[in-house]
């Protein structure tokens, strides 16, 4: 077990630059999770970690030792692929004894570390089968069982569910927490998809363009964004935007959607709003916010309803608002159909205001 630390990480691609000085300090036994878009950079992080990849310029400590100059299999980590990369020929007991069986093991304890990772893993029947025989759930935690055997300090994932069906990726999540739970080793999990950097980090590494935009919980990334870009880029559906004004009133401050829609500004953030009188702003509403439940905490808004979309235990509604489609969350007893109109709340105290030109949350 390991902190890992990175210091003013970069890596240049021919006359690219992937990945823009990164600083990042994880702690022992924490469960850290790289998110972000295709091309954000957080892949290449994860193998300059492993020795897969040089680095340019920066420094990567695992254990308070630097390992930029160290190849991979002297790192004492472990790697599970998106691919599983199994060996076809072999058992899921020689799949996973591989790397033991050539560092000279002995018999005795490749046995045990064998059979003790598939009961971890729930797996142990299966240790006679070949890859061919088995589920992509199945394999999956064969590979995982490979990195586990050799007891690293540091497990490294790179996408490994995203070969998986929905309901195969729900089960490897749980399996993926419980792992770590028993195990408690330092684990860097990279993905694109949010769910499981929700459901599955201690703290989510936020990635765009090279660069980190914001390092939390999911709890913090999720409830206070400091872009717009983290704003959008988690939650499903997406945050809405609604481009808006401040403007003055007798009563405070306000973001002015339109005549008929104004979000007075809490008193505590009047001081920093106050320089945007009168500037445009984007306004950050969540469609959990929007609703048909009225209360003291709402503001009521008559729409127009473009889209229905029945999920099962609630309704997605689709409408507009100063020309930009925003999504709510109804309850489906309400029997919605699109061009019908319906008095929609939004929640006065759950939105986020945006700089447009910084796309800094204000």
């Amino acid at each position: 077990m390991a902190d890992v630390d990175i210091k003013n990480l970069h890596k240049i691609f021919d006359r690219t630059e992937a990945v823009r000085g990164i600083d990042l300090s994880i702690k022992d036994n924490e469960f850290v999770i790289l998110v972000g878009p295709s091309g954000c950079g957080k892949s290449t992080v994860l193998r300059m970690i492993a020795g897969l990849e040089e680095v340019t310029k920066g420094e990567i400590l695992i254990g308070n030792k630097l390992v930029n100059d160290i190849p991979p299999k002297d790192r004492d980590i472990a790697m599970v692929f998106q691919s599983y990369a199994l060996y076809p020929h072999m058992t899921v007991f020689e799949n996973m004894s591989f790397g033991l069986r050539l560092r000279k093991f002995s018999k005795e304890d490749i046995k045990k570390r064998v059979e003790d990772a598939a009961k971890v893993l729930g797996i142990s029947e299966l240790l006679k089968r070949r890859p061919r025989q088995l589920s992509g759930g199945q394999r999956q935690r064969v590979a995982m069982g490979r990195a586990i055997v050799r007891n690293p300090k540091v497990f490294l994932f790179d996408e490994p569910l995203s070969n998986l069906d929905a309901k195969m990726r729900g089960q490897m999540r749980i399996e993926i927490k419980r792992v770590h739970q028993h195990l408690k080793t330092t684990t860097i999990y990279v993905t694109h998809d949010q769910v499981e950097a929700m459901t599955l980090a201690d703290r989510v590494v936020v990635m765009k363009e090279g660069k980190i935009e914001q390092i939390g919980t999911p709890d913090e990334i999720y409830n206070f964004p400091r872009t717009g870009f983290v704003a959008g880029f988690i939650g499903s559906p997406a945050m809405n935007f609604i481009p808006s004004r401040i403007v003055r009133k007798d009563e405070g401050l306000f973001v002015s959607v339109n005549t008929d829609l104004a979000f007075k500004v809490d008193k505590n953030k009047e001081e920093i709003i106050e320089k945007f009188i009168n500037n445009d702003v984007l306004l950050g509403i969540r469609p959990e916010h929007i609703n048909e439940k009225k209360s003291a905490e709402t503001i009521e808004h008559e729409i127009k309803i473009d889209i229905v979309e029945p999920l099962g235990m609630e309704t997605m509604v689709y409408f507009t608002v100063n020309g930009v489609q925003l999504c709510g969350r109804v309850s489906p007893e309400n029997n919605l159909t699109s061009n019908s109109k319906i008095f929609l709340n939004f929640n006065k105290n759950k939105f986020h205001i945006i700089d447009p030109e910084t796309d800094k949350v204000i």
